[in-house]
């Protein structure tokens, strides 16, 4: 199943924080946004207005362009990953399936 966007700008958004070591509380606070509902906004549970974007990216001290950019780049490589169709592996190789090889051919050179 393809991810919604408000859940890769989700993860986004709490990679941002963890990467800068800081709690849900301390943004939201920071942000003006209550706590519980930044928490559903980094689990992809709460579709964000862009205004509430706005406010988590100033408290994250991240522009709202490289949050955007970062997750249309992830939803990219989901794309791309979803198109390229399974390899067959030995996992999918049923053992029952018989298979015939045909006899080596030899041809003369004259």
């Amino acid at each position: 199943m393809a991810a919604l966007l408000r859940e890769v700008i989700g993860d986004v958004l709490r990679r941002a924080r963890t990467e800068q070591g800081r709690t849900l509380r301390e943004v939201s606070d920071s942000a003006r946004v209550s706590l519980g509902y930044l928490s559903e906004v980094e689990r992809g549970r709460k579709e964000a207005s862009s205004e509430l974007l706005s406010a988590i990216c100033g408290a994250l001290d991240v522009p709202l362009s490289r949050v955007l950019s970062d997750a249309g780049d992830e939803l990219a490589r989901e794309e791309r990953a979803a198109a390229v169709p399974e390899t067959v592996s030995a996992v999918n190789i049923d053992a029952s399936t018989k298979v015939v090889i045909p006899p080596v051919v030899s041809l003369a050179v004259a």
